[in-house]
């Protein structure tokens, strides 16, 4: 009997272990951005310090560059959001058979579940990956909150996050606004994607009203105000106007 029982539950260890090779199968398969950011050596990334990795065999050259923006854009949010509170793995790939093969798409860059950033060859840069991190980071200290937060303000803060002069002016200008506009700006996911992939410079109007509204409260720790107020129970339409 004692046998017999060893044997069932090595029968029901062995159905256990290939319901779970299953599933990982399944998620990688349908979800490879998340499977990777899980295992990323097992899509062929490499470490290259703690938290950030890089296509394998990538040049000197390349890590170094990366590197360099990966500090760049460390600085840049540490600046912005004093007590950091997020830490993502990056991805960085500098092939766009790697990108693909970690589920990137058409973008430069992607957060992945508030706890990665997937960057593609043309995405390693300090503004592409510092715009990512300021999404972590906003998301992370917001938690459940998170849905509070409309589409527009989210992308227009990360852009003044990461200071990207493709849609503001320089820091020094009286106004930093490149296209100031009143129309609505898109609130949800969906209604952003399909925004931007029509006009670009939407991210523009979006900074120009974010920068706007941080520049007439004094600065960052409007935001971080915001967020306070946010986790208090507060409704984001009667804290922002837009």
């Amino acid at each position: 009997m004692r046998i017999r029982g060893r044997r069932r539950w090595r029968w029901v260890a062995a159905g256990l272990a290939a319901l779970l090779l299953a599933v990982g199968a399944t998620v990688g398969a349908a979800y490879p951005s998340v499977a990777a950011t899980t295992c990323p050596r097992c899509y062929g990334l490499a470490p290259v310090r703690d938290g950030l990795y890089a296509e394998r065999g990538s040049s000197d050259a390349d890590q170094q560059r990366l590197i360099a923006a990966y500090g760049d854009a460390n600085q840049r949010v540490d600046a912005f959001y004093p007590g950091r509170k997020s830490a993502p793995t990056v991805l960085a790939c500098f092939t766009p058979g790697c990108y693909e093969r970690i589920g990137g798409g058409g973008e430069r860059g992607v957060a992945v579940l508030n706890r990665a950033v997937m960057l593609s060859p043309r995405g390693i840069d300090p503004v592409i990956t510092a715009h990512e991190f300021s999404h972590v980071e906003l998301h992370v200290r917001l938690g459940s909150r998170r849905d509070q937060i409309p589409q527009w303000f989210d992308e227009g803060l990360a852009v003044l996050v990461s200071d990207d002069g493709r849609y503001l002016l320089p820091a020094d200008a009286p106004d930093r606004c490149r296209i100031a506009s009143s129309e609505a700006l898109p609130r949800t996911l969906p209604e952003w994607l399909r925004a931007a992939g029509s006009d670009e410079q939407v991210y523009a109007r979006a900074a120009c009203r974010v920068y706007r509204w941080v520049d007439a409260r004094g600065g960052h720790q409007a935001v971080l105000d915001l967020v306070d107020r946010l986790n208090r129970g507060e409704q984001f339409s009667a804290l922002v106007d837009g």
